[in-house]
């Protein structure tokens, strides 16, 4: 069989949640078209209550869409529910283990609900994988949170699916620990895994994604290569240290001005419209003696903003 070109699509996928006593029908995921390209790692942002969760719900089988298709690794969700299951592993927000349970124990258990047999049972190469393999006969409630937190990504991988979903998966992992599952996530994707990414930390998502959908109240309002969005920004800064520290920014004609906590001050200006000599002859004119400059390019903070900020989150 040949290989999917997207790891997952979906076409004008809709949710809707039927209006209750206490609260009127609400559109959680409104028409969404998306599509994951195989082998890449995508992230997928959005403000709390985008409707991500929503959408991962559906490709884990724990959430039924109301219309719209969804295929995962070519198998539609519908016609082939078993296989599309079969072909994602899913990391979710919280913590699912039973904590009565040795990390061996747990990984046995869901590689045995996939029906992976015994012979082909990778538990303890995981565990290893993952730094946990001196904790692999220890109780789950002696874990600290980011090792249980990385026992779910083991839990996830132990069928081996080709597409790997990680929702927040380092929500209160420290900086070491989030160094280790980052080096063990992108091995996976050097081996051909896909990886789906939700994460409030935008640094990481612009540093380790190759493509990134933002959705907004239950919409996809972009969906392009990481250096792609990022160019959607043309506004850039100039931060300028005089001579002399500042107390308050100057007054620049055709720009905004910022005081710098260092004494200096900073100028935005759009590339469009503006340059850096502009920016440097306004400064000049205003009286105004430089002694160093720095431009800041801006990042996946300054898109995200701009793309959801105005609107109120419903779902």
């Amino acid at each position: 069989m040949d290989l999917p070109d997207y790891a997952i699509e979906a076409k004008a996928l809709v949710k809707t949640y039927p209006a209750s006593k206490t609260m009127p029908e609400m559109r959680a995921l409104k028409g969404i078209d998306l599509a994951i390209p195989r082998g890449s790692i995508f992230g997928l942002l959005g403000p709390n209550g985008a409707g991500k969760s929503t959408f991962i719900n559906i490709l884990a089988g724990v959430c039924t869409k109301t219309s719209g298709t969804v295929k995962i690794w070519g198998r539609d969700i519908d016609e082939r529910p078993r296989d599309a299951r079969a072909a994602i592993g899913v990391v979710p927000q919280e913590i699912a283990a039973d904590p009565f349970f040795t990390p061996r124990e747990s990984l046995e258990v869901a590689a045995g609900m996939y029906a992976v047999p015994k012979s082909e049972r990778r538990t303890m190469e995981l565990l290893n994988a993952l730094g946990l393999g001196d904790k692999a006969g220890a109780y789950v409630r002696q874990l600290s949170g980011g090792m249980k937190r990385r026992l779910m990504v083991a839990k996830a991988m132990v069928h081996n699916p080709p597409v790997l979903i990680l929702d927040e998966p380092t929500a209160g992992v420290d900086v070491e620990l989030r160094r280790q599952l980052w080096a063990y996530v992108l091995e996976l994707n050097r081996k051909g895994v896909t990886i789906v990414l939700t994460t409030h930390y935008l640094e990481e998502a612009q540093e380790l994604c190759d493509q990134i959908a933002i959705v907004n109240r239950g919409e996809v309002v972009a969906c392009e290569p990481t250096e792609t969005l990022l160019r959607r920004m043309d506004v850039r800064k100039v931060l300028v240290t005089p001579e002399e520290p500042v107390t308050e920014a100057p007054i620049l004609p055709g720009f905004e001005t910022a005081l710098l906590k260092t004494g200096g001050f900073s100028v935005s200006y759009r590339t469009g419209q503006s340059s850096v000599e502009q920016v440097l002859a306004a400064i000049r004119a205003a009286g105004l003696h430089i002694k160093d400059i720095s431009t800041e390019d801006p990042d996946l903070e300054d898109v995200f903003v701009s793309l959801t900020y105005a609107a109120p989150a419903v779902a």
